[in-house]
């Protein structure tokens, strides 16, 4: 029998408006949006949405789950990160799947495929990373863009392991350009980065909360500004991730100007947190060691422009998380070895409704477009991904705006022994998520299957 669940009285919101409709689902899909309070209800479920918005599930596109890095690998696997994903409303993801050392991009890309069979919750697909350019890889591009992988990462910092350089990036551009693949890139300079921590060290500056003085926003700012001169001369289009500066927003917003196709995502720390984490007392500072790091004030105010301009169109979570006591062993008296990195895929939803929709920075309907619809399209999820269509995936989320969600490590899903929201109470409650139409979360506890989440084959650009 067809699982069919019908939504009633809700207000439906895209980013096209809001509606007060009802909402069908049936066998996965949404089949019907309209009024149906004469519809037979037999074998049907009903849910009464009265005072709830209606919305589609949220799609991150910048998740690290079970990924190796710096020494180690993130806390979450695909069992425990797609379940927080889905108890937070984000009902797709897009992983980065690493390349490893001394291997070939395809097997890179199978093996964390297989890490993924079995256990994801929800549905998920994967960006390549590439770490190494090999002779031969550029060959390569064509079959991981077979694979339904129309997107790769690229890293402007962290020389001898994840770096590339400028000839190099070139080269990912041109070759992604010809297969029709988007690159990804982190912007970073990360040789002045790498000069001004070994300055710090050496003066004896090496606690956690020195990372944020060894990435200054100019190290981004420059990074941007010649990827995007990079991306002109191999003519090819260009996504930045994770962008946290001021001058990285105008300078996306420039070349958007002149017609440049680039487009740039935030994430949600960026937004709301403070870089006075970095002047807390002992090893506390550690927690907020990710990149790049988090900036004041007036960048926070920029990028929320960005977002509202259209400069900025995405808002992920970079959710790769170290647990605190790993980034302490891990460190070694030394900020430059600590894990870059930290959590976010669970809050990542209600902390953008609270801090944006509720506080009036942004409207629901372009919340909607910032978590959901444009980064389904950016990548190849839509039109299966990212609205409330006919057609479309059921995957829904429910939301009061009258209810209240309070944040804690003691609560969160996340694999986590910390989150950088602690004790926020935030307006807005998710109250059911609902993946390809069944019910995965329900008043903050997960009631879905792993493992029924589906590998998707993106489409490129």
């Amino acid at each position: 029998m067809m699982n069919r669940t019908l939504l009633r009285a809700g207000t439906l919101v895209d980013g096209g408006g809001r509606t007060r409709a009802d909402l069908l689902m049936s066998d996965g899909k949404i089949v019907a949006i309209g009024d149906f309070s004469q519809m037979s209800t037999e074998n049907v479920e009903v849910i009464d949405c009265t005072g709830l918005m209606v919305l589609p599930g949220g799609v991150d596109v910048h998740t690290h789950l079970d990924a190796p890095l710096m020494g180690t690998t993130t806390a979450d696997d695909f069992a425990t990160g797609t379940v927080a994903a889905a108890v937070g409303g984000t009902t797709t993801i897009v992983d980065f799947a690493m390349q490893i050392p001394g291997s070939t991009l395809t097997d890179s890309l199978q093996l964390h495929r297989e890490k993924a069979k079995g256990k994801a919750a929800i549905d998920y697909g994967m960006h390549m990373c590439i770490t190494d350019l090999y002779d031969g890889a550029i060959d390569e591009l064509t079959e991981v863009r077979a694979e339904g992988v129309s997107s790769l990462k690229v890293f402007m910092a962290y020389r001898g392991t994840l770096m590339l350089h400028d000839g190099q990036l070139y080269d990912v551009l041109r070759g992604a350009s010809r297969v029709g693949s988007q690159v990804c890139v982190h912007a970073e300079n990360g040789d002045v980065i790498d000069r001004i921590a070994a300055d710090l060290v050496a003066q004896g500056k090496t606690g956690p909360g020195y990372h944020e003085i060894a990435r200054p926003p100019a190290t981004e700012v420059e990074a941007v500004e010649r990827a995007i001169r990079i991306s002109r001369m191999a003519d090819a289009p260009l996504y930045f991730v994770h962008l946290s500066t001021e001058g990285a927003v105008d300078a996306v917003g420039e070349a958007r100007m002149a017609g440049w196709p680039v487009s740039a995502e935030t994430c949600t720390h960026y937004l709301t947190l403070d870089r006075d984490i970095y002047d807390q007392p002992g090893f506390q500072p550690a927690k907020a060691v990710l990149t790049p790091p988090l900036r004041t004030f007036e960048h926070r105010e920029a990028l929320w422009r960005g977002l509202n301009s259209g400069v900025l169109s995405v808002v992920s979570s970079d959710h790769c998380p170290f647990c605190f006591e790993d980034k302490k062993r891990l460190s070694g008296d030394d900020f430059r070895a600590i894990p870059n990195g930290g959590p976010g895929v669970e809050h990542r939803m209600s902390v953008v409704y609270g801090k944006g929709v509720a506080t009036g920075k942004l409207t629901i309907e372009r919340f909607v477009e910032l978590t959901s619809t444009i980064p389904a399209k950016q990548f190849g999820l839509f039109p299966r991904k990212g609205h409330l269509g006919i057609g479309a995936d059921a995957d829904v989320v429910l939301l009061d705006p009258d209810g209240t969600t309070l944040i804690t490590a003691d609560t969160q899903y996340q694999n986590m022994d910390y989150t950088l929201y602690e004790g926020w109470s935030l307006p807005g409650k998710i109250t059911k998520v609902f993946a390809r139409g069944r019910l995965v979360a329900d008043k903050g506890r997960f009631v879905g299957t792993a493992g029924r989440g589906e590998y998707l084959h993106r489409d490129g650009l």
